[in-house]
């Protein structure tokens, strides 16, 4: 199973960062816009771990989430991976209104591995992936046209862990399912998705 662990805006966000991005789709058909249901804020990419492992690992993520409070999050502005003038990746910013999403990650990588699904040692950079380019690309331009967009705030009382099913999805993108969420504080008990 290849799996992460994020926060997920709720539908109210992501009609809004939709509605900004849909005229832009149009408008860039060198980029590969991500889908809608593909959005969400990586905090730890687990990549393959062994089926044994998952109920250990989901135990491990509730205990390390449900340490922490909720937190009180801002999609808004926008930047590039790696840069700016050599980009492969267009990405929506998260800012922290309160809470300390840093710390939820780091939290979250450390119970992951002490589960035995170690982390990819990607430093943390909260952000929402809207598009991929095929080669490096020049992206100043489509920076500005969605930096000064801020969605609204939203209260993030849970974290998801998610398989990633690749080549399932729209285009043979992947294909993602919630097998668990993961409550922070005061807000129930971990288990998994109801269907």
């Amino acid at each position: 199973m290849r799996l992460f662990v994020a926060v997920v805006p709720p539908d109210e966000v992501l009609d809004d960062l939709e509605e900004h991005v849909a005229p832009r789709r149009e408008a860039g058909p060198e980029i590969r816009w991500t889908d809608r249901h593909q959005w969400h804020v990586t905090l730890a990419f687990l990549g393959a771990v062994p089926d044994p492992r998952l109920d250990d690992l989901t135990d491990a993520l509730a205990r390390s989430a449900g340490r922490r409070d909720p937190l009180v999050l801002q999609l808004a502005g926008a930047g590039a991976f790696p840069n700016p003038y050599a980009a492969r990746v267009l990405w929506a910013g998260v800012e922290q209104v309160r809470g300390d999403l840093g710390a939820v990650a780091h939290g979250i990588r450390n119970a992951a591995g002490t589960a035995g699904a170690t982390p990819d040692g990607a430093r943390f950079h909260p952000h929402l992936t809207l598009g991929r380019f095929p080669r490096p690309t020049e992206a100043t331009r489509w920076i500005r046209a969605l930096e000064a967009w801020e969605g609204p705030a939203w209260r993030a009382t849970e974290l998801a862990l998610v398989e990633s099913h690749l080549g399932e999805g729209r285009g043979r993108r992947p294909r993602y399912e919630v097998l668990a969420e993961l409550p922070l504080r005061g807000h129930g008990n971990a288990g998994p998705r109801p269907d």
